[in-house]
């Protein structure tokens, strides 16, 4: 007979793999090349299958949050399925998907009118199992909406990333993370025009049953590093002095 030990960890197991949390050594589970940031989740593993909700306060942080998603969504892609992205105004230039290593006819991008309209499309895409993601720019959402979309979630298995752009009320809803995301100076090669490659800073607010924290990062050769305070610091002052 099971002691009450065994008993109550095999419960917190259940738990957590109906929050989009994956056992050590699941086969189910996805590598998105943040390795530190992972460490942050219970059992270190990025959690799929789950609401990931992602805050914007400018339009510089919305295109920035878009590519550090493409980024994840690169890893989340790999094992097929096609992404709905659907909003009221789109903010994304396909075409740009590429740096990040996504075919961007692999996605149906979905545009409509109202907020609350999109609130639905997401919620019906979000039951089709066959999915890799869905993304949805939606400012507005209650906490009884939100449920709803995590319930349609934990039936399909399918990612949800939820880009709130400048809400008006930041109040609580049911995702697994809350995530803030903005744009850092890149690095250019000495003696080469252009710019470099995409930087961030990358903010865990709040995770459920993990640890906040925050941390800055590059896309570059095809996947994330993960940067030292000081190469972001040593960025900065260099583009410091050729401005002044």
């Amino acid at each position: 007979m099971r002691g009450k030990a065994d008993i109550i960890a095999a419960l917190q197991k259940e738990i957590l793999s109906l929050q989009g949390y994956r056992a050590e050594g699941d086969s189910t589970a996805v590598n998105v090349g943040l390795e530190a940031i992972t460490r942050s989740f219970p059992n270190a593993i990025f959690p799929t299958g789950a609401i990931h909700e992602f805050l914007t306060e400018a339009p510089e942080h919305t295109a920035a949050t878009g590519g550090f998603m493409a980024g994840l969504l690169a890893s989340l892609m790999q094992r097929g399925g096609a992404c709905i992205w659907v909003s009221t105004s789109r903010r994304l230039f396909p075409p740009s998907l590429k740096t990040f290593g996504v075919e961007p006819d692999r996605f149906i991008f979905v545009d409509l009118q109202r907020e609350k309209d999109v609130l639905w499309a997401m919620e019906e895409s979000l039951k089709c199992g066959g999915l890799a993601a869905v993304i949805a720019d939606l400012g507005e959402i209650t906490f009884t909406q939100s449920r709803r979309v995590q319930l349609a979630v934990e039936h399909s298995g399918v990612t949800c990333f939820l880009l709130r752009t400048n809400p008006r009320k930041l109040n609580t809803i049911a995702s697994i993370a809350r995530w803030k995301i903005t744009p850092l100076p890149s690095q250019l090669e000495e003696g080469m025009p252009g710019v470099g490659f995409p930087r961030w800073q990358v903010e865990l607010l709040k995770v459920r049953n993990g640890y906040p924290g925050m941390w800055k990062v590059e896309w570059s050769a095809g996947g994330f590093v993960m940067l030292p305070e000081r190469a972001v610091a040593a960025t900065a002052a260099g583009q410091k002095r050729k401005a002044g």
